[in-house]
């Protein structure tokens, strides 16, 4: 190997590679962080605004008889889809074996779906690699916390630290960039499909050098790292890093150090969002500017983290809301899903790049659940109306026919097992493709967002090194850092208010309201940035446990909570946890509140009101709530955190009432959107609602009356 290569390797975070030889005629891969990669294109050329929003069905052409495919195809363009979406898990069929590549069925299906005015959104097939791969290089399989080895027969088990895997990727995704970059047909690009490992974290050896690696590159002596990961504590210092293995609670006989495991989750977050950049930065070497290139994410899965993928051209997330896990509003909520579910999601990735997508819509019932239940009539179509209320680009759905063999025979597709038959949610989808094509005709992209919608403009803050820290450390069995900032959102959407789920990049002065839910970790600069935004007339909400500790999760060598104890007009904080079997109160004006997840106690200073105090245990009578006006704004504190949530809506349609902002009053399960000119009312809810939709408004689908999984559109 040429010494300058070696030290490029070296540079570019790939030292474990010295000591291999590198794969005969494979790329070199890049470590996608270390390469210099232009910004991101304005995203908003790949979807024309007349579009309004493309609805599209995943189809596996390997997976089937090659002489079904034209009668497939020519189905879902004959149903109105606007694309197709091939390939993330058909490396086997693209490389049979190794260096022997197989395009001319992959070739015929994009030429059928262009005969057909179907478009194709492309993918990589990363998740999977093929029998040969990993029979042939053991070593790029990923190994989980009881020291198992990962083996063929489901997907994403390759380890995104192993560089011998990442040359495989980089050789097959340049042979389908440069076979088809060019080609009319093909939309856009996925890179792999969920990258995660499902719950799951790395342990292998590839893993652990490139923890190493990652620790040695932020703190550069291991003298730093013993300080930040307070080591002196259980005699835990280290005297080089190649002591250091990820920790582990399969290998430790008492808690693993907080610290560490903060950083091995910013490392592996980094390590998922280097895996996809860096298959981006091949793609982009060959394909046409006018094709984009996204990766579908899961929206509530923590080890990845959709904001370290900006580069993206946009970031699209799936969806599933009915599998048993989210009991939704009512009776029937469990065959709906919440309101939250598809809004937050809507919310925390539009802002990433300006605009998002659904890649991959639940069609209707499915097989993996904890337990799989019919949807309601009408809820896929609440669904995908909800995606496009939420300003999405455009929704696909999996999958286009239910598979007859394999892993998930019982998940529904548009197509019954015939192939041939539409299914409940088949007839909801092409409903709405027939719908959609109506209210292209009312959209208006140039339309202004009303006044009253404006003023209630509401962000929320959010730091995945927050939910991580408190994830390890919840303190009580009864905190869900995830569960908490939920509640806040449904909160401001029961308000109405339009809400952007934003990070620290973003400017603060467009939102009339800010709410940092739990916001443990921060800094003072921080602080100070949230002061200015209420000295000038912002709204600042912060919430329990916010403030406790520095960006490195060391709590403040002061008072509890010390660095923000003057903005929200304390003198002490101190908090507490109760039992599962106990509910305390909290009384905010005439009403009582339940709560026992989470209490911060607080003794207001001069100047500051107290909105709410407890109203029992020892500390009866101590602030819960503190309010204080500063400069041309206020800072709001909400100590509790409830079950219901009821407390945190109460508080803020006090924060929006003292603002002078009109907000709604939605019930519960009952979500109003604004988008492109038109008005969406969405019912979650197991009965009947009446929705706000005014005197003189236009409307153009549905009625006021909604039952539930109802929708209605009307224009001003």
């Amino acid at each position: 190997m040429p010494v300058s290569l070696r030290i490029c390797l070296a540079r570019l975070g790939f030292a474990g590679l010295l000591t291999l030889p590198l794969q005969a005629g494979l790329p070199v891969p890049v470590r996608a962080q270390a390469a210099r990669m232009p910004d991101a294109p304005p995203a908003r050329k790949f979807f024309p605004a007349e579009d309004l929003f493309k609805v599209g069905s995943y189809y596996y052409p390997e997976q089937w008889p090659a002489s079904q495919w034209e009668r497939d195809l020519q189905n879902i363009g004959r149903l109105g889809f606007d694309f197709t979406h091939y390939g993330e898990f058909a490396w086997a069929a693209m490389e049979p074996t190794e260096g022997q590549y197989d395009f001319a069925w992959l070739d015929r299906a994009i030429e059928l779906a262009a005969k057909n005015n179907v478009r194709v959104v492309l993918c990589t097939p990363s998740p999977t690699p093929p029998a040969w791969l990993t029979q042939q290089h053991p070593d790029v399989l990923m190994v989980d916390a009881e020291g198992r080895t990962m083996q063929h027969g489901a997907r994403q088990h390759a380890s995104w630290s192993s560089a011998v895997y990442r040359q495989y990727v980089t050789r097959i995704v340049t042979e389908l960039a440069r076979r088809y970059g060019q080609n009319k047909t093909v939309w856009g690009w996925q890179i792999d499909n969920e990258p995660s490992h499902y719950g799951q974290y790395d342990y292998s050896p590839n893993a652990q050098a490139a923890f190493r690696r990652w620790l040695q590159a932020k703190y550069r002596t291991v003298a730093a790292l013993n300080a930040s990961w307070g080591n002196a504590f259980w005699s835990q210092s280290y005297n080089a890093f190649e002591q250091i293995r990820i920790p582990n609670a399969q290998e430790l006989v008492q808690q693993a150090n907080p610290h560490a495991v903060l950083d091995f989750k910013r490392f592996s977050a980094d390590e998922a969002a280097d895996f996809v950049l860096m298959q981006q930065q091949t793609l982009r070497q060959y394909v046409a500017p006018r094709q984009w290139i996204t990766t579908n994410l899961m929206p509530d899965h923590a080890p990845v983290d959709p904001l370290r993928l900006k580069q993206l051209d946009l970031v699209t997330y799936t969806k599933y809301l009915a599998a048993g896990y989210d009991l939704g509003t009512g009776e029937q909520g469990f065959r709906l899903g919440s309101s939250t579910s598809i809004g937050l999601s809507n919310d925390l990735f539009r802002p990433i790049t300006g605009l998002t997508g659904v890649m991959e819509l639940q069609p209707g019932q499915v097989n993996w659940g904890r337990f799989n239940p019919q949807t309601l009539p009408g809820a896929v179509r609440l669904w995908m109306f909800h995606t496009l209320a939420g300003g999405n680009e455009f929704v696909c759905n999996y999958r286009f026919r239910q598979p007859l063999s394999g892993g998930e025979q019982y998940h529904y597709g548009i197509m019954q097992p015939d192939g041939v038959t539409l299914s409940r949610s088949g007839h909801e989808y092409v409903q709405v493709i027939q719908e959609i094509r109506q209210l292209r005709k009312q959209a208006d992209a140039k339309a202004k967002m009303p006044a009253d919608h404006a003023r209630r403009r509401t962000a929320i803050l959010y730091h995945p090194d927050n939910r991580w820290e408190q994830d390890y450390q919840p303190q009580t069995n009864q905190w869900s850092f995830w569960g908490h900032l939920t509640r806040y959102y449904r909160a401001l959407k029961a308000c109405g208010a339009p809400v952007d789920v934003i990070d620290e990049s973003h400017d603060f002065a467009p939102y009339p309201v800010l709410v940092a839910p739990a916001y443990q970790l921060l800094d003072q600069p921080l602080v100070a940035r949230w002061r200015r935004y209420a000295e000038q007339g912002g709204h600042l909400v912060l919430t329990s446990r916010t403030g406790q500790k520095d960006r490195e999760a060391h709590l403040w060598e002061q008072r509890l909570g010390g660095p923000i104890h003057e903005l929200i007009g304390t003198k002490e904080i101190y908090f507490d946890l109760l039992p599962e079997s106990l509910r305390a109160q909290v009384q905010l004006g005439a009403a009582s509140y339940a709560w026992n997840n989470w209490g911060d106690v607080l003794d207001p200073a001069a100047g500051t009101e107290a909105w709410a105090t407890y109203a029992d245990q020892f500390y009866r009578g101590r602030a819960a709530v503190l309010h204080r006006r500063l400069g041309k704004g206020s800072v709001t504190y909400i100590g509790p955190d409830t079950d219901d949530g009821r407390l945190e809506e109460a508080t803020l349609r006090r924060v929006y009432a003292e603002a002078g902002i009109p907000v709604l009053t939605l019930p519960e399960g009952v979500t109003v959107e604004w988008s492109r000119g038109l008005w969406y009312g969405l019912n979650y809810s197991s009965e009947p609602q009446t929705l706000p939709v005014p005197a003189g408004a236009k409307v153009l689908l549905g009625s006021r009356a909604l039952a539930p999984a109802g929708v209605v559109v009307w224009k001003d």
